[in-house]
């Protein structure tokens, strides 16, 4: 039970008790579906539900599932660039500040961070925080938070600088090649902002096997 003193959104208050709003997919007054922006004037029986557990109507929802631009904050680089490798959108800079991941969100991105508290800056309308600190079970969490699963498109965008990989002729990079790379590839992708060339290499395989673990552990909702 949380006594209030004044009038005050239902956002708000739930916040107070530490819930981020974009966590929360329905929010339940007296038994009744209302959106953040309900105030709260005399006491009343809040439900609040989260997404994986939501009875939600349509209709009645408070968060988008299927997001597929991304902001990562400074202490998930690892997510941001496998999220790069499944290809997605993903801006990450491990120096912004708060005020500046935040201000980005209002480019229709996710915020993705573990500190909770930024995720209830006003401007985060969505956002998620990894429960786990393993890389490996941070990309399936948000895979499945944004339902992500069916619109894995791997090797189709820049891990170092998120620019989408265009194909290119072996000929148009022979000369940025390393001598052994000119012998034995044939295939080869260059990253339309950086110039980084890609191919597959001798982490292809481990790649090949970490991606189907991920998409192994996904096969239930796909």
């Amino acid at each position: 039970m949380k006594t209030l003193h004044e009038k005050t959104s239902v956002k708000d208050a739930i916040e107070s008790c530490g819930v981020p709003h974009p966590e929360i997919d329905l929010i339940c007054c007296d038994g009744v579906a209302v959106s953040f922006e309900h105030s709260l004037t005399r006491d009343a029986v809040v439900e609040i539900h989260g997404l994986t557990v939501s009875p939600a109507k349509p209709g009645e929802r408070l968060q988008r599932r299927c997001i597929t631009k991304f902001i990562a904050d400074g202490h998930l680089g690892k997510l941001a660039r496998d999220l790069r490798l499944l290809g997605f959108d993903v801006a990450y800079d491990p120096d912004a500040s708060d005020s500046s991941l935040a201000a980005r969100c209002a480019d229709d991105r996710a915020l993705l961070t573990r500190d909770r508290r930024l995720l209830m800056h006003k401007i985060v309308q969505h956002g998620y925080c990894p429960r786990s600190h393993d890389p490996d079970e941070q990309i399936i969490e948000v895979t499945r938070r944004f339902d992500l699963a069916k619109l894995i498109a791997p090797y189709s965008r820049c891990v170092r600088c998120n620019g989408l990989l265009v194909k290119v002729s072996k000929a148009d990079v022979f000369d940025q090649l390393e001598p052994l790379t000119k012998i034995h590839y044939q295939d080869f992708r260059r990253c339309s902002e950086c110039g980084q060339i890609y191919w597959s290499g001798s982490h292809f395989k481990k790649l090949e096997e970490r991606l189907e673990n991920i998409q192994r552990s996904l096969m239930p909702l796909l």
